[in-house]
Formats: C-alpha cells, structure tokens, sequence
C-alpha cells in the first residue's frame, strides 16, 4: 500500500516509466474486441492455474459443504439424480447429507452438475476451473453491458487476480463461481434487453435465473427480485411498437426458459424428497439441525441423533443462533460477516478504488446497482450463518461498484499530477505481487497461510492407498472427544455398496456387527484420524470386548496388521 501512495504523489511521468503507456495500448486494442476480450480473461484464468499445478497440486476435499457436493456430482455423473436409502444408512449419517427419503447432497444441484462435469473430464477439479474461467469472462461480459470497453476490461482483470489464482472457489469444491456466474449473466443481460429487445439476453438472462435458483436460492431471490421489478418498470413505460417487440423478443423467451427451468428443479426435488416444493435442503434441516436458518425462527424440538459428533455439531450451532438473537451480539455478528466479505471479495488493495464512492453516490447510472447491492446486503444480514460465498450471486455487481468508483477515482489530481489514475493503474499490479509473493512462500514452505495443497491430505493418502490395493475395504472411524467439528471423515460415493471403500462411523460392538456381517466379505480397518500419526490397523471383527452401543465408542481392543 505504500508502494501505491508513493506512486500517486509521483504522477504521470513516472508510471510512464514503468511502461503504462504501453500496456495501455495493448489493453485498449483487446477491450474494442468484446467477444475476444470474454474469451481471453477465461483462458487466462485456465492458463495460469493448469501452469500452477506443480506449484498448487490439485485440491482435496476437507469441509463438509464440499464432499456434500462431490456425493451430488458422483449421483449425477452416473445418470442418476438421487440415490437409494442403504440398509445401513445410520452407520454413513454425516453433515449436509440426507439419507432419507433418499441419499443424496443437501444443496441445491448446480454445483453438483458442475463437478460432475469435471468428473466425466476425468476429475471433479476440473469442472471447478473451467466454471471459475466462465465466471471471470462472465464478469468482463456483465461489465461490457454497463461499462466502456476499457473499464470492462479492467474490472475482469480485477476478478481474474482477485478469483482466479489463490482463492478457495478455484482451489476447492464450495460452489462459489456458479452463482456468480448465474448472477453475472442475470446483470449483463438486464441492459442489453433494455436497448436491443434480443431474444438471445432473454435466455441468458433466464440462464442466470435458473443458475442462481439451483445455487444459492434466497441470495440469487435478494438479487433477482429488484431486477424482475426493473424490467416490469422498463415494460409498462414502453409504448406501442415497442412494448411489442419487448413482449414477443423478451419477455416471451424469458417466460419459457424460467418454466422450463422451474419444472426441472420441480422434478428433480420430487426424485430427491417427494415433493416438488420440498427442498432437499428442507429436509436436511429438520432431520439434524436444531438452529433456524434464519433469525427470526425458533428452534425446533432437538431431533434424534444416532453420533455424539453430529449433536455436538448442531448444539453448537444452536449456541451460535441464541447469541445472535441478542441486539448487541447481531451487530457485532454483523460487522465480523461484513469483515469477512471484505478480506474476501476486497483486501487492502480493492479497497483503494472505494476512494471513489462519494462520487459513485451522485451517479445515477449507479442508483440502479447501489440500491440493488444494499438490499442484497440487508438480506444477508437476517441469515444465521454468512460465509463469503454466501454473497457471490452479487459479485459482478460489486465489481461493477468497484470500477465504477476507479473511474471517478482516475480524474483526482493532486496539483498537477494524475493521482488518482495512477492509483487505478497501481492496483493491479498490487493484486499481481501479492501472488506472486504467495506463491514464493509456497515454494519455500513458509507457513504465511494455509498450506498449499490444500483439503484433508490425509483421507486423501488413506483413500488412495486403499483404492489402489486388491481388496475392497470398510473403514471404522472412531473420533476422540476432541475431534475438531470442521473436519469430518466419513463420507461415502453415490453408490456404497459398489465402493472400493466405505466409510462408517463406528457405533459400538453391537451395532458394528450388523455392518460387519452385511459387508462380510470387506477388509475391516479401524481409523483414529484424531491420533498422531493417523494411520489405518485392522478391525478384529470377532474379539470384540468393549461393551457395545452408541455415539462412537470404540468397538473393541485393535491389533496391528
């Protein structure tokens, strides 16, 4: 940052020395190119972390939310959109999935699409970079439609090295990049229909509706309602001609995709729950949560639990929700989401073109989108829980705020020198050192942040080492008491009984005999992932001796193999 302060005071002709001017050059001749211009930030984003892979590696999973979404790629890569409830389904409960009425992930199936399509590529990685690059040319495209060519430009440069290197949408398997993929196309095609009554920014704009609705369903609704009310505005001003060239070349195509899309979405809850209307989600939380999603609900009657872990998990969220209920603990609730959004999506170093925003509020080509940010904003903040993903419907939309602001910030002189120019120039340059510095400390195994690869190594190494030997297996995982609730092991492919491994909770003798005999022809192993080193021993399926019974007591004295 004081690198960037230094070269505002400095003006023009230092950050021509620098080779701006040139670069400019270039940049303006690729952002007259629109198509190109969406196509080259894609592969750019493609490029630079396929050449990072001897650096990053690949990710493995570790949070829950990512193997919940890697369960709904597996049902989906192999033709199915849900799965049986197993005989032995209260052995393999584990957070974000529901085992009945049928097995499958909780959330919503874009993100599980997605990585299916990474995993029919050979893996589910695979579909997150390619939807991570798609995102960052859908910024740039979003951008275009608001912006000139040479700021739209800028802004997806911004979202390349702010999404597209060292972050955990591309280095993970949340589902960050497909909202903010639907929510790009949602905003990008809202100005184009506006002037050009095109058919196809209707299904584009459909496109994003239906993206956000199987993403993230109440954030994509907060930023979906102004904008429906936009265009319903937009409609009834039009007179004559063209209100009809807007109802035949828009509104009509729109209508049709969101039905099309409605009734997907409908038939695929009704294979996952039953029920058109029930959300998976639904169902997730009445069978294991004890906290509301929202503020203004009340908990329920606590559910039965089968695993000490899975109750400890939603006892704690319940403390969670009973404090924020209180006045003074939303507020600090509050601004800890708004902190969290801000390292996330900002930094310091997007932080500098904010400078701008007093001037963005007297814009009222800004009215629209600051408005539709604010209450995107208040809607988030009656959610229990906000992690920065939760926001991404909105992220072309914060970008479009952000470069807006650079453009105003780029005419502040100081004196006689372009100050504020070269403070959007510096900029991303600041965003490019900062990778670059984090990407030397990875190479030199400086422990500046989490350790790069990143996920739960050590299932990873287990599982692989399994599948790669001649038998098939079931692991036994018995927690300690201090079992830290963010990592959870047991996790299990679409199909369980097909599985090279299958993962259980350990349940006592008795209980872990009923799935010792139903998988009698497994190699049994027991697995304390909470021990150091974690390693695999052999189960004794027969000389058992501890007393049997629930939420995770060991099943019995464990000899080596």
């Amino acid at each position: 940052m004081l690198m960037v302060l230094w070269m505002a005071m400095q003006g023009r002709r230092e950050s021509e020395l620098l080779g701006f001017c040139w670069l400019e050059r270039q940049f303006r001749r690729l952002a007259q190119r629109r198509l190109l211009s969406v196509v080259t930030v894609a592969l750019v984003v493609l490029g630079i972390r396929v050449l990072l892979i001897p650096i990053l590696a690949v990710p493995q999973p570790e949070a829950h939310d990512e193997f919940s979404h890697l369960l709904a790629a597996d049902t989906f890569a192999h033709g199915r959109l849900t799965n049986p409830t197993h005989p032995m389904w209260e052995h393999f409960e584990s957070f974000h999935i529901i085992q009945r009425p049928t097995y499958m992930s909780m959330y919503p199936p874009a993100q599980g699409l997605v990585l299916a399509t990474g995993m029919k590529l050979g893996h589910p990685w695979i579909g997150q970079l390619l939807v991570t690059a798609a995102m960052c040319g859908a910024v740039c495209w979003m951008l275009q439609s608001w912006l000139p060519p040479c700021w739209a430009l800028y802004g997806a440069l911004l979202a390349v090295l702010r999404f597209g290197v060292l972050s955990y949408w591309m280095d993970g398997y949340w589902g960050g990049s497909v909202p903010a993929l639907g929510g790009a196309l949602v905003l990008g095609a809202l100005p184009r229909l506006k002037r050009t009554f095109q058919v196809r920014h209707a299904l584009l704009m459909g496109a994003g509706f239906a993206i956000l609705a199987n993403s993230r369903p109440y954030e994509g609704l907060l930023l979906c309602v102004p904008v429906a009310v936009s265009l319903f505005l937009w409609l009834i001003r039009l007179r004559g001609t063209q209100r009809s060239r807007a109802i035949g070349f828009a509104l009509v195509p729109l209508t049709l995709t969101l039905v099309l899309a409605a009734a997907w979405t409908g038939y695929f809850y009704w294979r996952v729950t039953g029920s058109p209307f029930r959300m998976t989600y639904q169902i997730d939380r009445e069978t294991y949560a004890m906290a509301p999603y929202f503020i203004w609900g009340n908990p329920p009657r606590e559910p039965e639990y089968h695993h000490i872990v899975m109750r400890t998990f939603y006892e704690g969220e319940l403390q969670d929700f009973l404090k924020i209920r209180q006045p003074k603990n939303f507020i600090d609730f509050a601004f800890l989401k708004i902190v969290a959004a801000w390292v996330f999506y900002l930094g310091p170093a997007l932080t500098v073109p904010l400078l701008g925003l007093p001037f963005a509020f007297k814009d009222r080509r800004m009215r629209f989108p600051l408005f539709l940010f604010g209450f995107v904003l208040t809607g988030l903040a009656f959610e229990t829980w906000v992690s920065p993903h939760y926001l991404a419907p909105a992220t072309a939309l914060l970008f479009l705020i952000l470069v807006q602001c650079a453009r105003h910030l780029a005419r502040w002189r100081l004196k006689e020198n372009r100050a504020g120019l070269t403070l959007v120039r510096v900029v991303p340059l600041v965003l490019l050192t900062m990778i670059v510095l984090r990407l030397t400390a990875i190479l030199a195994h400086a422990r500046v942040e989490h350790p790069y690869p990143v996920g739960n190594l050590d299932r990873a190494r287990i599982l692989y080492r399994l599948q790669h030997s001649p038998d098939e297996h079931l692991v036994i995982v018995h927690y300690s008491d201090h079992h830290p609730l963010g990592t959870e092991w047991v996790y299990n492919d679409a199909d369980i009984d097909a599985a090279k491994v299958v993962w259980a909770r350990d349940m006592g003798e008795n209980k872990n005999r009923e799935l010792l005999n139903y998988f009698s022809q497994r190699t049994v192993w027991l697995l304390e992932p909470d021990r150091f080193p974690c390693g695999l021993v052999r189960y004794p399926a027969r000389q058992n001796s501890a007393s049997g019974g629930g939420f995770g007591k060991r099943g019995g004295s464990v000899e080596n193999p």
